[in-house]
């Protein structure tokens, strides 16, 4: 504590001068899926270099074969543990412009009501608000005892909005600088504005594209109907075959390596008391569609999906014609947990369209990527002192809580580099992430900032 409580009151000291550094970043239209704004993307890139190197960081922009990578290096006391922060620099297109309150790389500090404030702008959530969180926590503890706690590298990448395609060659050629004991990934959110939480699962990704085909061109539905097979029905057919009566998926082999949720951490999910009311209602439905004898958040955290996410086949123009179609397709995903392969369950889904086909149609696969799950330890040293920094910052107990969705950053440090990933962030779901008036809690952005400080601390005791 003697250590920690310094750092802690010159955050709170620095907190206005932090936001307007932050400003001055989220001013920067770092868009990384337009090319006309390639230039402001290095430029946003150059602005974190020119502020790490001010708080004693040996950071450089690294170029790739699209925008540029940031990487900075900074030296720890002997002996101590070498994290690796990660986060991004770019942000989304702001489209539609004409629904934003106010000018989206203007940001402002808004009294929304009594005692709340947020920070407004593109990026002031996703991601830039989040990084900062960690750079300022740095900056505090070598302004107040002159180094850090530990070993740090920073990788700030600015192709994370376009699906990092530069980051897996370059972790690939990097991994020596970059390996470090354990990675820090700040790209998450709270449970609420009061409560932090760690994520320790995130769901894998398989995702197919099937296509039927059956007879040589589109048919007249009068002369060929009855006789001709019909790929959209056989299609639809082997699609509901996909699930039973009880939201289960059916695919042999499908549930090979889900594991249960340990009991305490189920009863810990069932104490936030979230009704399916209340999660879906926001969506305008109230009845969950998934295993009938799982609770809610153990459907969207910690169990395995087969979802159909788009069809097309026949006749999709305006109006009505009475046709037999040729090919019928359907886009597939699915959602893994725990030890589930994502190849296994690639081909186990092939086998079960290709055993329930007619002996005179056809089939064709297109592959659109595979991750594993990652399922971290709920009680692992570096989870469970986390949490403890956290609980002491918000004086609220840090839940333990997984991800419906996929970091894919997490994996390649797994399988790249060897690391483990402690996922923290302060983002809320009403941040309006990739829409337009994103905006970030002002409690997130100090309390945030205090939070990594602790953990920075509770990591290196």
């Amino acid at each position: 504590m003697s250590a920690i409580q310094p750092v802690l009151d010159r955050l709170d000291a620095d907190l206005d001068a932090s936001l307007e550094r932050l400003f001055s970043f989220v001013r920067i239209p770092s868009i990384s899926t337009d090319q006309a704004y390639a230039p402001d993307v290095r430029r946003a890139a150059e602005w974190l270099v020119d502020d790490l190197k001010s708080i004693g960081f040996d950071a450089s922009v690294r170029d790739t074969s699209g925008h540029p990578m940031v990487v900075a290096h900074h030296e720890g006391p002997e002996g101590s543990p070498h994290v690796l922060f990660y986060g991004h620099y770019d942000v989304q297109p702001v489209d539609p412009l004409e629904l934003w309150e106010d000018d989206p790389f203007d940001p402002k500090l808004k009294e929304v009501e009594p005692g709340r404030k947020i920070i407004t702008g593109r990026g002031s959530s996703d991601d830039k608000g989040q990084l900062m969180l960690f750079v300022e926590a740095c900056r505090a503890w070598k302004a107040v005892h002159g180094s850090l706690p530990c070993k740090i590298t920073l990788l700030f990448e600015g192709e994370e909005e376009t699906g990092s395609p530069s980051l897996k060659p370059f972790l690939e050629a990097n991994k020596e600088e970059l390996k470090a004991d354990f990675a820090l990934v700040c790209d998450t959110s709270m449970w609420d504005r009061d409560t932090p939480a760690i994520s320790v699962g995130l769901r894998g990704l398989v995702g197919e594209e099937v296509t039927i085909h059956a007879a040589n061109r589109d048919l007249h539905s009068g002369h060929y109907g009855g006789a001709a097979a019909n790929p959209i029905r056989i299609l639809a057919k082997i699609l509901a075959d996909i699930h039973d009566e009880n939201g289960r998926v059916t695919i042999p082999g499908f549930y090979d390596g889900v594991e249960e949720t340990p009991s305490q951490v189920k009863a810990s999910w069932d104490a936030l008391n979230l009704t399916p009311e209340k999660f879906l209602g926001e969506i305008g439905l109230s009845i969950p569609s998934g295993e009938k004898d799982r609770s809610l958040l153990e459907l969207v955290w910690a169990r395995p999906t087969a979802e159909f996410n788009g069809i097309s086949g026949g006749y999709e123009g305006e109006g009505f014609k009475t046709v037999i179609a040729a090919q019928a397709s359907a886009k597939v995903s699915f959602r893994l947990v725990h030890k589930q392969d994502p190849e296994q369950i690639r081909a186990a889904f092939r086998a079960f369209v290709e055993e329930r086909l007619p002996a005179d149609c056809s089939v064709t696969f297109e592959k659109h990527g595979g991750s594993p799950a990652i399922q971290l330890s709920y009680d692992s040293p570096i989870v469970t002192r986390a949490k403890s920094a956290l609980s002491d910052e918000w004086n609220k107990q840090a839940l333990t809580i997984a991800m419906g969705g996929s970091i894919p950053i997490v994996g390649d440090f797994q399988k790249l580099l060897g690391m483990e990933s402690l996922l923290v962030g302060f983002a809320l779901d009403d941040d309006r992430i990739h829409s337009p008036n994103e905006k970030y809690e002002l409690s997130s952005f100090h309390k945030g900032q205090r939070s990594w400080a602790r953990i920075l601390a509770a990591l290196t005791a």
